[in-house]
């Protein structure tokens, strides 16, 4: 997008529920860091909307330019893929849209959790090019492709463990036919007695919003049942900042992390598709109150 073109962006978030998203704050340190003027509003849309009412409501704003951006979450990213014109390669790959844009009076959807998520994960130097790590990743969902294919297609092994099992199947199915996976993914049906006993993952990734405010006496893991000996646990929920399944996980010694850091990493780079303009990450991590600098478990 050419940015003298526009006095002041109009961005915002396609979810349900909205209200607890950091995102906001994090375009607004961005607009700040790139002397950008800008906006970036809450769009919360429930479930039930139709094609017709998302398309009036939000999506035409994205054609006449009303609006110059939008993220879609949970639990319209795999919806959103019939809202577009165009897809990424990486959005058509996964079967999952975050990020929705106006190019050449089409709209595009895109997929920046993916590289987001590799992206935080590397800032932790938690994932090294030539070591694979064994990956399990709970549930089958938007953020769960994306998950899976970052990890698969850096050569990781995945398994995907889901309650319903064909969920698993399908999506492990899809990602699997794409060339830039290099391991195999696997599904599983979701048996955490099992997984405790039979599977040995490094990495643990929960994707699922077990746990994610307003019910955060929930867990996805049963708390009766330990967690995988050895593994490091990622939870992509962000509020509240320590879940239950985090806070378990430290309880019996195993390194935890949640998913603010991703979030503000698919942030910046969704704001760059929009702008043109990669911004600075420091003040975008400081913005929700991490240091760039001393990120860790």
């Amino acid at each position: 997008m050419n940015t003298s073109s526009v006095h002041a962006f109009r961005f915002g978030l396609i979810g349900w529920p909205v209200a607890h998203s950091l995102s906001p704050r994090i375009h607004q340190a961005a607009f700040q860091a790139t002397g950008l003027h800008g906006e970036y509003r809450l769009y919360p849309i429930d479930p039930a909307t139709t094609h017709e009412q998302i398309q009036n409501a939000i999506l035409d704003k994205l054609r006449d330019a009303t609006l110059h951006g939008l993220n879609v979450t949970v639990p319209h990213k795999e919806r959103a893929l019939s809202w577009v014109d165009r897809l990424s390669g990486t959005a058509q790959a996964v079967g999952a849209v975050n990020t929705l844009s106006l190019q050449n009076n089409q709209i595009v959807g895109d997929n920046t959790d993916v590289q987001g998520f590799l992206d935080h994960l590397s800032r932790l130097n938690l994932l090294t090019p030539g070591k694979p790590k064994r990956c399990l990743i709970l549930g089958a969902g938007g953020s769960a492709r994306a998950a899976a294919f970052a990890l698969a297609q850096a050569g990781h092994p995945v398994t995907i463990a889901a309650r319903r099992i064909e969920q698993a199947i399908q999506l492990a199915e899809h990602l699997n036919r794409s060339p830039a996976v290099t391991t195999p993914i696997e599904a599983l049906n979701y048996d955490p007695d099992f997984i405790q006993r039979q599977i040995s993952p490094e990495i643990f990734v929960n994707t699922t919003p077990v746990g994610m405010h307003p019910n955060t006496e929930q867990s996805p893991w049963p708390l009766e049942i330990p967690l995988p000996q050895g593994c490091l646990v990622y939870d992509m929920i962000y509020n509240p900042a320590e879940t239950q399944l985090l806070h378990e996980a430290r309880r019996q010694g195993l390194p935890a992390i949640n998913g603010l850091g991703m979030l503000v990493e698919q942030a910046a780079r969704s704001f760059s598709i929009w702008t043109g303009i990669q911004p600075p990450l420091e003040p975008l991590y400081q913005a929700v109150g991490l240091n760039l600098a001393s990120i860790d478990t």
